[in-house]
């Protein structure tokens, strides 16, 4: 399993911002660049290559957001449940007709995201000590730049129902 260290907010920041592996490696940038011009931002490998894209507005429906590939085509969509228990709001709709499941208290960042009842990733405040950031550790086999850029909507999301 791989863990990584995100910072809350990204779009409210509005910097460039390098995620970083437990080792304080670099693992994806945060390309930002793109973030001003029209809401979306880039979430590129160490080699600079765009690993995926999520675009904030790019849906009519408020509670949704888009991740895309690097040529654009839409490979998941990260949406609000519209009848569901209080704690389990989100999932996500994947390219492939799947869908990830969303589990835990998203606000307090202690959830976990499942594919076929099995976790695939884990989000936590718990394991970095760092103000305004949260852990995502991922399972081996999973597709890394997706979970991240999953975690990265749900913050977004979050903070916007929430009064952000």
């Amino acid at each position: 399993m791989g863990k990584y260290q995100v910072r809350e907010k990204i779009f409210a920041i509005g910097d460039d911002y390098w995620i970083e592996d437990e080792h304080g490696e670099k693992a994806f940038l945060v390309d930002a660049k793109v973030l001003r011009i029209r809401d979306t931002f880039e979430l590129r490998d160490p080699n600079g290559r765009v690993a995926a894209v999520i675009k904030a507005k790019a849906l009519s429906i408020r509670d949704a957001m888009k991740i895309e590939d690097a040529h654009g085509e839409v490979v998941a969509t990260v949406r609000k449940k519209l009848f569901t228990p209080f704690r389990d709001k989100y999932h996500v709709e994947l390219r492939d007709g799947g869908e990830l499941e969303i589990h835990g208290d998203l606000i307090d960042k202690d959830y976990r995201i499942e594919r076929h009842g099995e976790k695939v990733a884990e989000i936590s405040r718990k394991w970095f000590r760092f103000r305004d950031t949260y852990g995502v550790r991922i399972a081996d086999e999973a597709d890394t730049a997706l979970l991240l850029a999953v975690a990265v909507c749900v913050d977004h999301l979050v903070h916007q129902e929430n009064g952000g």
